[in-house]
């Protein structure tokens, strides 16, 4: 079964294709907030890459969240929209499982943190286990103090991914058993989508389109901004 990946919440956008041979063909892009103008030639791309045709995909995959509400709006919508039209099922994975997924060869405490604007992180604690890594806390949003706090009272080894850690990265700088990840690693993988999207298939988990929802830690932006001008 060959797999469409789609990754759209934060700053970058990703898309992969890919099954039981592995990743087929990837592309990212960053160019800003410009998400729907970039996604569909970035499918196109990869699909040529691939020499595979749209409808010869059997499963889409979408990141849903958290992240930023329209980079999410347009992924989930864009994912939606294919699998409605190759009558496919689908399959959610958390940005923060992307995030940690890469990291799953260390023994040491794995925290995926994705800049969430106004001061905050969107992020998660990971356990490595055979095959990947397990999320042992449930999403959070907080400030990097909020973070910090929560490393510190582990006592534990740790290892910081994404662009979260490298935005606040002097709230972390000080924690002496906290190691950040290179910022390559910064953003959530549409390769590691398809590869967490096999393992779950394979279990026939699969998830109808009006199953698949974003995860929203806290309100838009723009719902924020207009509520605090209305009580100003």
């Amino acid at each position: 079964m060959l797999i469409l990946g789609i990754e759209s919440s934060t700053v970058q956008i990703g898309c992969a294709i890919g099954g039981h041979e592995g990743v087929l063909a990837s592309a990212h892009s960053a160019k800003g907030k410009r998400h729907a103008e970039n996604l569909t030639p970035a499918i196109d791309f990869i699909c040529a890459q691939a020499q595979v045709e749209l409808s010869e995909i059997g499963l889409v995959a979408v990141d849903v969240g958290p992240g930023l509400f329209t980079g999410l709006r347009v992924g989930i919508a864009t994912a939606k929209a294919i699998a409605f039209a190759l009558r496919v099922p689908m399959i959610g994975v958390s940005s923060l499982d992307l995030l940690a997924f890469p990291m799953r060869f260390s023994p040491r405490l794995i925290v995926a943190a994705i800049d969430a604007r106004r001061g905050e992180l969107f992020y998660a604690f990971y356990r490595q286990v055979p095959g990947g890594v397990q999320r042992i806390s449930e999403h959070a949003v907080g400030s990097p103090d909020d973070l910090a706090s929560e490393l510190l009272a582990t006592g534990e080894e740790a290892l910081l991914v994404g662009d979260g850690a490298h935005r606040y990265r002097e709230d972390f700088d000080g924690l002496a058993r906290v190691e950040i990840v290179d910022p390559g690693n910064g953003f959530p993988s549409a390769a590691s989508l398809v590869q967490l999207a096999h393992a779950q298939a394979l279990r026939e988990d699969y998830r109808q389109i009006d199953q698949i929802e974003p995860i929203y830690l806290r309100r838009p932006d723009a719902e924020i901004n207009w509520s605090t001008r209305d009580s100003a």
